[in-house]
């Protein structure tokens, strides 16, 4: 009986767990970022 309510809760968490990722509306980065590559790394 108590495995079944552990396993029960667990499913629900998860459950839980991915509608909230799936509903969250995470910002964007707004940090500009600059990076020099040297020309022996480009492709001719």
């Amino acid at each position: 009986m108590l495995i079944r309510f552990i396993l029960i809760l667990l499913l629900v968490a998860i459950l839980g767990g991915g509608a909230f990722l799936m509903t969250f509306d995470m910002p964007a980065p707004v940090r500009a970022v600059e990076k020099v590559v040297p020309n022996d790394k480009l492709v001719r």
